[in-house]
């Protein structure tokens, strides 16, 4: 007599990300408090108090509400209620937000990194080689340099020979959504993108001089770097 088979458990649904929550949370106290149009929210520091969360959730929060048309983000000035001159647009980010996959990447990249250094190739490390000259060639160019900074980390997945690590990079990388771009968008600058340039500059020697630890600590020290400056005030 054939065993009835076990039921699988259902799939949880995955629970509203926390940026979504804290932007709701926002749009509650705007509403209850009566904050207008054209009026300023209070301070990134003191909504962070008031709302008791993290200084990284509430920056995401905004940026999706910047996104949505429901608030403004001047920089150097504040954060404003927009005018309500037409309904707020859906914001449809549905991966994790820009600081999630900060950190994730920090704890994996970091050792992939660390690997590719022990076993890559001479003609994985001209790939990445590549990867960062035409990075510097194409500096001024916005659009072909972001391009071009995924083919960077990329390669250097590829240099470990593991496919399933090309995998994750390459869904990290593609997790980086409008909310990523907008944030990004926020710190754009000349010194950032030198110091990203000189990052990638200091993680591309230390892999093609074998240096498992310097290739892991360039790494981290280049994502570290990108989270302090998106997490300043």
């Amino acid at each position: 007599m054939n065993a009835t088979p076990k039921k699988l458990p259902e799939l949880v649904a995955p629970e509203t990300r926390l940026y979504r929550q804290v932007a709701d949370k926002i749009q509650v106290m705007i509403a209850e408090e009566g904050i207008a149009a054209g009026e300023r929210l209070p301070s990134e520091r003191d909504l962070s108090a008031k709302l008791a969360v993290s200084r990284a959730s509430l920056r995401e929060a905004l940026i999706a509400l910047e996104l949505s048309g429901v608030v403004e983000v001047r920089g150097g000035s504040g954060v404003y209620v927009a005018a309500k001159s037409e309904e707020p647009k859906s914001l449809s980010e549905e991966g994790p937000g820009p600081f999630e996959v900060l950190s994730a990447r920090r704890l994996i990249e970091s050792e992939v990194a660390a690997i590719a250094a022990r076993v890559a190739t001479d003609g994985a490390i001209d790939a990445i080689l590549r990867a960062v000259e035409e990075m510097e060639k194409h500096h001024d160019n916005y659009s072909t340099n972001e391009h071009l900074d995924r083919n960077f980390h990329l390669a250097i997945a590829a240099a470990t020979g593991n496919s399933a690590l090309v995998g994750v990079m390459t869904y990290l990388w593609d997790q980086r959504g409008r909310l990523w771009h907008k944030l990004k968008e926020h710190f754009r600058t000349e010194e950032l993108r030198k110091e990203t340039l000189s990052d990638h500059r200091q993680i591309f020697l230390a892999i093609a001089n074998h240096d498992p630890a310097g290739a892991r600590q360039a790494m981290r020290a280049h994502l570290e770097r990108v989270t302090r400056t998106f997490s300043r005030g």
